[in-house]
């Protein structure tokens, strides 16, 4: 007897190395592929402080031979118009997320409680514009010439308030992971269905709403085509459209032959068509990439919470 305990104490350090060893792979080959992630946006940083002589001649490089403020500076030079821009493009993110939580958490809440008469007809309700889509003409027809809201930064909140996905995943967190059974003490205690839903469901639903919240602010925030179709004021131009119109701009610049030189001297002498792309690009992913590590747990959790039955 004690010469078969005396073989598995000597087997137990031989699992615990191997066991050490796969963990060391793994964590070797989870940051191989991190830095394969990052490398992209640490090229585009760089690029953005690249000098365009540079660039044309080289290429793009994580070790430029010129460094230039050229392409920032082709995109600062709108100044005032781009902090105009930053403020509409944050409050529509942060009111447009709001407002769609509010609405979807409570969309899912009514679909998820069995006794809800209504609950069948919404969900198919809910499924019939994921499956059939009106198109892109018909919609521009009944925001502008039915609901007159053309130059309306409704037009930037509310295509995007909604998402048929964003429903399915509150809904199936709340059934899955809030136990039916406080939601009926809080009904035999006198609770409405109001009560019940902002101080209990709601106030559960964290992980969930960050979760979603964090896919709806960066729709928000990435969202162009919208204010290219409905706004005309320079006052309610959204980031994103602001970024498309320099662009554009840089582009004419350099496809017209008779760019005045008093244009091209206040370029440097020479138009960055590649730095200031890259500059825009940062522009836009910053904001972004300083956010998403504090959603980061919530925004996993979340997922994966919400899709396994407690």
């Amino acid at each position: 007897m004690s010469k078969r305990k005396g073989n598995k104490a000597d087997l137990a350090p031989s699992k615990h190395e191997k066991k050490g060893v796969g963990q060391f792979i793994l964590g070797f080959f989870l940051l191989a592929y991190t830095l394969f992630c990052g490398l992209p946006i640490l090229l585009v940083f760089i690029s953005a402080f690249t000098d365009e002589v540079a660039i044309t001649q080289n290429g793009f490089s994580y070790f430029p031979e010129k460094w230039s403020m050229s392409g920032i500076n082709a995109v600062l030079r709108y100044g005032r118009q781009l902090l105009t821009s930053y403020g509409v493009t944050i409050f529509i993110t942060v009111f447009g997320t709001a407002l769609g939580l509010l609405v979807m958490s409570m969309f899912a809440y009514s679909i998820s409680r069995k006794d809800f008469r209504l609950g069948k007809f919404l969900s198919v309700y809910l499924l019939i514009p994921m499956l059939f889509n009106g198109g892109q003409l018909s919609g521009y027809i009944i925001f502008t010439s039915y609901y007159h809201l053309k130059d309306s930064l409704w037009l930037l909140i509310l295509p995007l308030c909604v998402s048929t996905m964003n429903v399915i995943i509150l809904r199936t967190y709340i059934a899955n992971s809030i136990p039916g059974e406080l939601m009926e003490a809080a009904k035999i205690d006198g609770a409405g269905e109001y009560r019940t839903f902002f101080q209990i469901t709601l106030p559960l639903l964290k992980p969930s709403l960050a979760a979603v919240g964090f896919m709806m602010a960066t729709a928000y925030w990435n969202d162009w085509q919208n204010a290219l179709l409905y706004i005309t004021t320079d006052a309610k131009k959204p980031l994103q459209l602001l970024l498309v119109n320099i662009q554009k701009s840089i582009e004419f610049l350099l496809n017209n032959a008779n760019v005045p030189a008093s244009v091209r001297a206040a370029m440097g002498g020479n138009i960055p068509q590649y730095s200031s792309t890259m500059a825009t690009v940062l522009v836009v992913i910053g904001p972004i990439m300083v956010v998403y590590p504090f959603f980061q747990k919530y925004f996993i959790k979340g997922l994966t919470v919400g899709s396994v039955k407690g």
